[in-house]
């Protein structure tokens, strides 16, 4: 037996905060909402309210000024140029894997034995994580490594060639740790685009490179703008490959590694928070760039369901 409301003001006020989207069902939402609040929201204040308190050996150094943490950031070169450094690094990474990911998903789109094996070879990286992939590149492309050791003893090479503890090593593990994310994210999308579509261009004489660049590029573009978002992200906050294969007081002196020497070796919370935040923007402004980008190319739906 159902129950109704007899009161019509209140049955009226109820029925336009329905159609506004607002019952009780949004209740619902509270719990989600405390956790945000508890686990983020309020983490997210508190370390930024910190990097308007300077410790004392800061304030002596650059300033008894609220924002004597930010002008150390600016100020220092040890501390600015990591900014360079580490976009030099997942900017390169990031295009390499969407540009690579868009043939192969191309190329498996359509049902073929061992597809499905071909598949887990390619995604495989997703289970190693970085450490992993780290310590499989020094025992393959280190100086002693199976790929030095192959090259000198076949006559191909004299010294050995310096693939880690540099630039390239961070490069080559970042790929390997990213690829699979992006191939993934381009399959999805791909697989969102009617096949009919390009059927159409085949049968009005279109050959593969042209229904390719005019028909599944234009739609496949706003995913391969996220792709290329999510992949430059989990490359910019690179930490254990720049550490175990790169060169963290030189060319791989990345963002990360400075905020955990702040907050590890110095003991410097406020630093720590204020690299952080850095961090955070610097990433935010090549997404804010990229997303306005695709936004004066394409201004349609995604085609596809990732």
């Amino acid at each position: 037996m159902t129950t109704t409301d007899t009161n019509p003001v209140r049955a009226h006020r109820r029925h336009r905060l329905a159609e506004r989207g607002i019952d009780k069902g949004l209740l619902l939402l509270v719990p989600a909402l405390v956790v945000a609040i508890v686990l983020f929201v309020y983490p997210f204040a508190y370390g930024l309210g910190l990097t308007f308190q300077p410790s004392a050996k800061m304030q002596d150094e650059w300033g008894h000024t609220p924002f004597a943490n930010y002008i150390a950031f600016f100020s220092d070169p040890f501390l600015f140029d990591t900014i360079w450094i580490t976009l030099r690094l997942a900017l390169p990474v990031a295009l390499l894997n969407v540009l690579v990911s868009i043939p192969i998903a191309y190329k498996l789109r359509p049902q073929f034995r061992g597809k499905r094996t071909l598949l887990m070879i390619l995604v495989l990286p997703v289970t190693l994580g970085a450490v992993l992939t780290s310590q499989g590149l020094i025992i393959f492309a280190g100086r002693s490594g199976w790929i030095n050791q192959f090259l000198t003893g076949i006559g191909v090479i004299h010294d050995p060639l310096v693939l880690t503890m540099n630039y390239t090593g961070v490069f080559l593990s970042l790929v390997i740790t990213g690829f699979p994310f992006a191939f993934l994210l381009v399959s999805s999308y791909l697989s969102g685009i009617d096949p009919n579509l390009e059927a159409a261009a085949r049968t009005l004489g279109a050959g593969w490179l042209s229904r390719f660049t005019r028909v599944v590029f234009p739609l496949l573009l706003p995913g391969l703008a996220t792709t290329f978002i999510l992949t430059f992200v989990l490359a910019f906050s690179v930490f254990p490959s720049a550490r175990i294969v790169g060169d963290p007081l030189g060319e791989t002196r990345v963002m990360s590694l400075v905020l955990y020497r702040a907050f590890g070796d110095q003991n410097d919370y406020q630093l720590t928070a204020t690299l952080a935040v850095m961090l955070g923007v610097v990433e935010l402004i090549v997404v804010a760039i990229v997303l306005f980008g695709r936004s004066l190319v394409y201004r349609g739906h995604s085609g596809g369901k990732g």
